[in-house]
């Protein structure tokens, strides 16, 4: 509106970039302005938002592999749960920012458009506010309006055209462990010649006339100042002096520690026809089924199983896997992937055509089917799995087998941190102050051999606090939590409030048995074979009354015979009449040791 007054009227900076851009020769000086519009507008400010764009559309497709990628990695045992965690935010990070740059590149380069849209609307509106308002030629006006058009444009986009390119350099960095920040900061800061560059800069800038030039020359001797000292500082470093490597000189490697390699608690061997099942960028099944299985015997049991670290091995069957506990063979199979496992629960009626086998997890007859058979399999009565199916149900199998002896004193203190995380109360000064954490350990581990759930650590720590103080003994102790934990013993293997139905002992054995643990004796040879036999008519008995596998015994007599039967039926179970509820109805099925 004051361009009448003269060129000054947008101030002195506006006036000296028109001036220092136009020359003399306003055509070139709107050529010059156009071409560095063009350039911000067509080449920097469209290619990062097509880079942008593009970076979004990319890591948001692979935001499901890199999920993966941290859940095999976490499944593997390569990273606990706190480094996933923090993976896990860092790839929902990465997707935000790609998404908010592709949306930070419209707004740059509507910016750039509207620098171009300003010009044109100055040089209009000046030369008729001139004419017109101000009563000056059109010549006269043409060139006051169009110096200050192009000195006002040159100052918008300079600080324009650098906002594009640093938006283009950030979208296009190369990803590293480092941020953003501390990238620019290395950058700009370790190299002397980036500080003698913007020097040069911002000296010509402060040498154009009409320039704040007591500004930019203050810029440019803090700059230079700054290169000296970074040069200086690499002068003064100290040279690394190079080692030479280990193996031009084999005879230098001296063995260490690191040598040493540790088992793993758990662990999974797989041929090479079985190796889709276990990598997640084939979409293999079983590790999602393995997290299933730790999740769940966590939930059930009350304590989490370490993690499976599965390995190849090439000179196992192609589809032969093996499953170990701390470096020994525990269970071993084979699964054939794109065929199904028709396994006779006992009732299947009919033949079918495949590879005949037994499940590895109960030992059941089995037969690998084609899937073009697998609904007559189960019209038959077979039970029909998948591949993956049958070695998850194999380790989960094991895993409960196996429980107490994964149960180890590192499992013990993770449980007592996470108890005391919710009720810290209960375990200030528990260990060592009540109980030594050997003693409990060896308590939980007792528990677990039996399949008693440690899920209600309240009791579990408020029983040990009440007794052990007088009693030291982890097996005497494990009978005090045992009858603690009845009700939830009953639950687990009774669940409801209907009759229970039980394996009795017979009151004549039950009386040489209490007998021969006061004397300090040993079973007769020709007792024990008795017993074992009719305990496993027992079970037969009780299998076909679909009725848990539970023998109650005196409370006396419960830690003997428990530990005389695991050996050779491992899937009985020896209850107390103690750890039984008193309004529960129980029903003796069968008697051993009658005659």
């Amino acid at each position: 509106m004051e361009g009448h007054t003269g060129s000054a009227a947008a101030g002195r900076v506006v006036e000296a970039f028109g001036h220092f851009l136009v020359g003399g020769n306003f055509a070139i000086g709107i050529v010059v302005f156009i071409i560095l519009v063009l350039i911000n507008f067509m080449v920097i400010t469209k290619g990062a938002g097509r880079i942008a764009e593009v970076g979004a559309r990319f890591v948001l497709d692979g935001m499901p592999g890199k999920q993966m990628a941290i859940d095999a990695d976490l499944n593997a045992g390569l990273v606990g749960e706190e480094e996933a965690k923090k993976r896990r935010s860092e790839v929902t990070q990465e997707a935000d920012f790609y998404g908010s740059m592709d949306g930070a590149s419209k707004f740059v380069r509507g910016d750039a458009v509207a620098g171009l849209m300003i010009m044109i609307l100055n040089v209009v509106g000046g030369l008729l506010v001139g004419v017109i308002q101000h009563g000056m030629e059109l010549g006269t006006a043409a060139e006051t309006y169009t110096l200050l058009t192009i000195g006002d444009g040159l100052v918008a986009q300079i600080p324009a055209l650098v906002i594009s390119t640093a938006a283009g350099v950030i979208v296009t960095r190369v990803a590293t462990d480092q941020d953003v920040g501390e990238q620019m900061v290395g950058q700009l800061f370790n190299n002397p010649r980036v500080m003698l560059l913007s020097a040069a800069v911002l000296g010509l800038l402060g040498l154009v006339p009409g320039m704040p030039n007591l500004v930019f020359l203050l810029f440019t001797a803090a700059l230079l100042g700054l290169a000296w000292w970074l040069r200086g500082r690499d002068q003064q470093a100290p040279k690394v002096q190079e080692i030479p490597l280990a193996q031009d000189n084999p005879q230098a490697v001296e063995a260490s520690w690191s040598d040493v390699q540790l088992e793993d608690p758990l662990g999974m061997e797989v041929g090479y026809r079985l190796i889709p099942m276990v990598d997640f960028q084939q979409n293999g099944e079983l590790l999602g089924r393995i997290r299933s299985i730790r999740k769940k015997f966590a939930q059930e049991m009350g304590y989490l199983p370490p993690v499976v670290h599965i390995r190849d091995n090439l000179e196992l069957p192609p589809a032969s896997y093996r499953i170990l506990m701390k470096g020994v063979e525990i269970g071993s199979g084979e699964a054939q992937p794109g065929r199904w496992l028709a396994i006779n629960p006992g009732n299947a009626v009919g033949e079918l055509a495949g590879d005949k086998t037994v499940d590895p997890a109960f030992g059941l007859e089995a037969i690998w089917i084609d899937s073009a058979l697998r609904e007559q399999a189960q019209i038959q009565g077979f039970t029909v799995v998948e591949a993956s199916t049958v070695v998850a149900t194999h380790l989960n199998h094991l895993i409960g087998q196996f429980a107490s002896e994964l149960f180890g004193r590192q499992e013990t203190q993770q449980l007592l941190d996470r108890v005391a995380q919710d009720i810290p109360k209960l375990t200030e000064d528990f260990v060592p102050g009540v109980v030594s954490l050997t003693t409990l350990h060896k308590v939980l581990q007792n528990l677990l051999a039996e399949r008693v759930s440690i899920r209600d650590m309240r009791t579990i720590i408020e029983t040990l606090a009440e007794h052990a103080p007088s009693q030291t003994d982890p097996y005497e102790l494990t009978t005090v939590v045992r009858v603690a934990l009845g009700r939830a013993i009953t639950q687990q293997w009774f669940p409801g409030n209907g009759e229970i139905q039980v394996i009795g002992l017979d009151t004549q054995l039950e009386r040489l048995l209490l007998q021969a643990l006061q004397g300090g004796g040993g079973l007769e040879p020709g007792l024990a074979d008795r017993l074992l036999e009719q305990a496993k008519q027992a079970l037969q008995r009780q299998e076909m009354l679909s009725a848990p596998p539970v023998l109650l015994v005196n409370h006396a007599l419960r830690a003997l015979l428990a530990r005389f039967l695991r050996r050779s039926l491992p899937q009985m179970v020896v209850l107390s009449n103690l750890e039984i509820n008193d309004d529960r109805q129980i029903r003796m099925t069968s008697t051993i040791g009658a005659a």
